[in-house]
């Protein structure tokens, strides 16, 4: 039982304000409740968590637009904002969305998912299949590979977006951009010159070691999965990531990693050798 005051009255101490989640539950279209506390907690991003992850339990999350629409996910920019009294947190979040069975096409996944094992044989035989439950194991599958890289690369000190929660389907990272929402050029939308180019050359090859150094190739690194903000690399799209020794193609992947991202600078006057920065990288992979 609280304590109590002298006068009766209890301790103001043991007083606090809260917001019953109930009276944020029946939000409008296009808000709903944080799902950063509903997932496991395998499912959270690593530590430590950066302060400016709205953590409240309580959060609200505002869609306010497409980021990115592809074949196989759409990618949406999230407000998260705080409701508890007295704070006034916020965020801007990007939630990337893999799509249902009627709308999505993971043409790739046979190249990509070569090596990769799936624990349940039912699970198995639904991918080779192709039936409506295969295409839902595959909706799952590459969302949570995509997780786990983003984990361990962003662990490892890689260049990526900060992976903060995986519900399913939908994996919510941190937003690339400015703080009005607006997001990081891709490389490929990029206008360096010279001398900034060979500045942006000498970070994609460390970008493209260190992931050799996880064992790893992009699978699809381009000048188009590579975001620059603030003169600085941050590589996305991971869930096609292969194990350069496991995948049969693995070497193969990488090399054309290498050989797309020199071409696109070699085009901008950059002296980029594909072939000398996959002779290193598969030194590290192996």
């Amino acid at each position: 039982m609280p304590s109590q005051h002298p006068t009766g009255d209890i301790d103001p101490f043991f007083v606090i304000d809260y917001t019953p989640l109930e009276a944020v539950e029946d939000l409008p279209s296009g808000q709903r409740l944080t799902t950063y506390w509903q997932v496991v907690a395998g499912h959270r991003g690593p530590g430590p968590v950066p302060t400016w992850v709205v953590q409240d339990a309580g959060a609200v999350d505002t869609e306010l637009g497409v980021l990115k629409t592809g074949k196989e996910a759409d990618v949406f920019l999230l407000e998260r904002a705080a409701t508890t009294p007295g704070a006034d947190a916020a965020c801007l979040l990007a939630a990337k969305r893999y799509r249902d069975a009627d709308h999505r096409s993971f043409h790739r996944s046979t190249v990509y998912a070569e090596g990769r094992g799936v624990r349940r044989s039912r699970d198995q035989r639904a991918l080779a299949k192709g039936t409506t439950y295969g295409q839902q194991v595959a909706a799952g599958r590459w969302a949570y590979a995509e997780w786990e890289a983003l984990c361990r690369a962003w662990s490892s000190g890689i260049p990526v977006p900060y992976p903060v929660s995986l519900d399913g389907t939908e994996l919510v990272m941190e937003f690339i951009g400015d703080p009005g929402g607006r997001a990081a050029p891709r490389l490929a939308q990029a206008r360096p010159d010279t001398g900034e180019a060979a500045h942006l050359w000498q970070q994609t090859q460390t970008v493209v070691l260190q992931l050799a150094e996880l064992g790893w190739a992009h699978g699809d690194l381009s000048a188009y999965n590579l975001l620059v903000h603030d003169g600085t690399l941050v590589v996305i799209d991971l869930p096609q990531v292969v194990d350069v020794v496991a995948n049969p193609r693995g070497a193969d992947l990488l090399h054309r990693d290498c050989v797309n991202v020199a071409t696109w600078f070699r085009a901008r006057g950059v002296d980029a050798d594909g072939d000398a920065l996959f002779a290193e990288a598969i030194g590290l992979a192996l």
